[in-house]
């Protein structure tokens, strides 16, 4: 039976995951405290293990654990009650303890206790003289040792500790920090995160091996970082395979910053994992008690981003940069509300014209956003970002919606035009997309060869075969479709020719260098024309701003033309009273 307890008991401490994990604040404090009650220089929170006593907290011990045997707190866990030895040398059983030896007389120890009423140790104190210790003091001593309890059933519950690497998790971090603040206010100090794998890295290792060896990867890394840590300092597991610590105070960022690199590259050298991922460390300097602890650890993974996306492997913190990716996210909050708001977002029209005639065929549908704080924010700057999320989809109806309403409207009134309509990788994902644009078409009465969809080059080769299938039943469908940006993509034309597009557009950036006939920029685009014709496309040319440009493109053969030069883009009423304009310059 006694063994029985003993297995449940061990069991139970094993379960909390708290043996060998870094010092915390919060148990550092409980400790010192219980140490100035009893004015006696040793204190610890002592958890029985199968064959030792390991000090979670520790005040004047040198040593992070020493044997069970003949150490009283093994006697608190199994007894669960207070034990007072008020001299070691006069004591029956403990008088040549390894305590006693190393010249402790006194020991006072109150166990913790789990609900359950399992013994884990003893929050005990230690003195060099033999002395009594006072009903108060015992008093105070049961206390702290249930507040000892209290702060690791909290850790557990309220997952402080990590399951997988057994370090101190982001909300742990965020606790240390404040408890730093208010001990060290002012002090200079570095956070450092480690991000040992690409999000792709991580998918591969997960995909081809599965999870527990992504989970094998990070209970050895945590293990690397504590261990080169020591025990004086902590770790702490931020991320699926990210690791936050601070550097040891008023150290030289650019001297640190070699260290780390050494230490991470020694680490690296031995890693089971080193040839399928790639470690990013971001640093960010600051003030105890001056930046709240959420901003110094997003700012230490903020420059963790950047060593990744420079190719490099350690960044350190940039404020321009940080407040660019806080605004980013920002704007993708914002734009939500955009979706719903009714009078941030609409469309403007930007003509296309023959060249040949001169005559407005139809127009690129543009989004914008006019946001109630910042004002006109740029496509350029929104579009990427909520092309990666999962607005893409409700913000592609919202345009091809309407748009559709605007073009049925013209119609009515007499125009027959086409309008083009972006739309990204993620929407070709989209199972029932051509199932919305037939039922958009068929609500309005509009003819399918009315709407142009428009797609880059680099959206078709996000998943190419699965993009290919969509386009040509869009194509079947009677919708003309057209791919945008022609010449910045990666694409093969082996691809392309295999794409049922009716028109490509030749991307501005080639069009602003033309300086005239026979330069290299000319070539350039003449080619690519001659090529665009001979597998059966029209062409398109973005960016036209002179009529030098525009003269040039024609005789080269392009079909149709867009930019500055004829148009910028127009709000719709704009848009009519253009067309009545040109039409009655042309008469």
């Amino acid at each position: 039976m006694q063994d029985y307890r003993e297995a449940a008991r061990l069991d139970a401490l094993h379960q909390l995951k708290l043996l060998d994990t870094p010092a915390s604040a919060h148990f550092d404090r409980i400790t010192r405290m219980a140490a100035q009650i009893f004015g006696l220089p040793i204190a610890a929170v002592s958890l029985t293990d199968k064959d030792r006593q390991w000090f979670k907290s520790r005040v004047g011990i040198e040593h992070c654990s020493i044997p069970r045997e003949k150490a009283p707190c093994a006697e608190v866990a199994e007894s669960r009650d207070v034990v007072v030895i008020e001299d070691f040398a006069a004591h029956p059983f403990y008088a040549d303890s390894l305590l006693a030896d190393n010249g402790t007389r006194f020991y006072a120890g109150a166990p913790l206790v789990t609900r359950d009423g399992y013994g884990l140790g003893a929050l005990c104190v230690l003195g060099t003289e033999p002395r009594v210790a006072t009903a108060d003091e015992l008093a105070a001593l049961a206390d702290l040792a249930a507040m000892v309890m209290a702060q690791i059933e909290l850790q557990h519950a309220f997952g402080r500790i990590d399951p997988i690497s057994g370090l101190p998790t982001r909300a742990q971090f965020h606790d240390d920090l404040a408890d730093l603040a208010r001990d060290c206010p002012g002090q200079s100090r570095i956070a450092v995160i480690a991000d040992l794998a690409r999000d792709d890295q991580i998918a591969k290792i997960v995909g081809v091996v599965g999870a527990a060896r992504l989970e094998e990867m990070v209970r050895e890394a945590s293990r690397s970082i504590q261990d080169a840590l020591g025990a004086e300092r902590t770790a702490y597991h931020v991320g699926t395979t990210q690791f936050a610590f601070l550097s040891p105070p008023d150290i030289d960022v650019q001297a640190y910053s070699r260290v780390l690199e050494q230490g991470f590259a020694a680490m690296r050298a031995t890693s089971s994992v080193r040839f399928v991922t790639s470690v990013a460390i971001g640093l960010r300097p600051f003030r105890v008690g001056e930046v709240p602890p959420e901003d110094v650890l997003r700012g230490a993974a903020s420059a963790a981003q950047d060593a990744r996306r420079n190719d490099g492997a350690i960044a350190l913190y940039s404020a321009a940069r940080d407040g660019e990716m806080r605004r980013r996210y920002q704007l993708l909050e914002d734009f939500g509300a955009a979706l719903e708001a009714g009078d941030q977002l609409r469309l403007v029209y930007q003509p296309r014209i023959d060249l040949r005639t001169g005559q407005c065929l139809g127009a690129e549908t543009l989004l914008r956003w006019r946001h109630p704080v910042l004002g006109e924010v740029s496509p350029a700057e929104f579009i990427p970002i909520i092309e990666q999320t999962a607005l893409a989809r409700p913000v592609t109806q919202w345009v091809l919606d309407h748009a559709l309403d605007q073009l049925a409207s013209w119609q009515a009134a007499g125009l027959d035009l086409t309008l083009s309509i972006n739309i990204s990788a993620a929407n070709l994902m989209e199972t029932d997309l051509i199932q919305r644009i037939q039922l958009a078409l068929l609500a309005r009465q509009l003819r399918p060869e009315q709407l142009e969809i428009e797609l880059t080059e680099s959206a078709m080769m996000a998943q190419p075969d699965k993009a290919l299938a969509m386009l040509r039943e869009l194509s079947a469908a009677g919708i003309a479709l057209a791919i945008d940006d022609f010449g910045t993509g990666h694409s093969s034309l082996a691809y392309l020719q295999q794409v049922p597009a009716h028109v490509v557009k030749i991307d501005q950036a080639f069009v602003r260098a033309l300086s005239g006939a026979w330069g290299a920029d000319y070539v350039l685009v003449e080619t690519m024309v001659g090529l665009i014709h001979k597998l059966g496309r029209r062409v398109v040319v973005e960016g036209v701003e002179t009529e030098a440009a525009a003269t040039l493109l024609a005789g080269i053969g392009c079909e149709e033309a867009q930019g500055y030069w004829f148009a910028r883009p127009l709000e719709p009423d704009a848009f009519v009273e253009w067309i009545a304009a040109r039409k009655a310059l042309a008469a």
